[in-house]
């Protein structure tokens, strides 16, 4: 019962606090679950993220989801997922509540502008961190390099780069290997 309590407290925490979407929380997922609690490597916060991706629905409920499935099974991913959504749902309440009569006002204004440069950090300092565990050879170092290319040319659903990014490093091992038993 403990872990089912420690998995909705953290990811209560984790939604009530985050600001800017699944990318922005990445960070508080990274120190949160794989340096405190131990409950996934890098690697793993990268897969589940990545796999956030491809899944429908929302980065970070989904990310939650595959961590607390992965320390409780069906009950802990749902008590993962309750946990980070419920803060949303108060917040948004509130905010439609409320946003429209102070919109207008430079303080709210200004506020907004201020979260959003640090969400950017946030985003950014994720990005290096996941980018020291997922690019380790000139496999991946190519297939960064690529993605960002094509990502900042074309506008296409970034489940295209994901989808792609997986079959060519399949394709790769799977030749690398037969060209290896040959």
């Amino acid at each position: 019962m403990r872990t089912y309590w420690e998995l909705f407290i953290t990811f209560f925490r984790m939604g009530a606090i985050t600001f800017g979407g699944g990318y922005a929380m990445l960070p508080i997922l990274q120190r949160e679950v794989v340096e405190h609690r131990g409950w996934c490597t890098n690697e793993e916060l990268t897969d589940y993220f990545a796999l956030g991706q491809c899944t429908p629905g929302i980065i970070a409920v989904n990310t939650a989801t595959f961590i607390g499935f992965k320390q409780k099974g069906v009950a802990g991913g749902l008590v993962a997922t309750y946990g980070v959504v419920l803060p949303s749902f108060f917040v948004i309440g509130l905010i439609a509540a409320l946003l429209q009569n102070f919109a207008d006002y430079a303080v709210v204004q200004n506020a907004f502008a201020g979260i959003r440069v640090a969400v950017t950090v946030l985003i950014l300092n994720a990005v290096v961190k996941l980018l020291k565990t997922s690019v380790v050879d000139k496999l991946t170092a190519c297939v960064f390099v690529a993605v960002g290319l094509l990502a900042f040319f074309l506008d296409v659903s970034p489940i295209l780069f994901v989808v792609g990014a997986g079959l060519l490093g399949v394709a790769v091992r799977v030749l690398g290997k037969e060209a290896a038993g040959k």
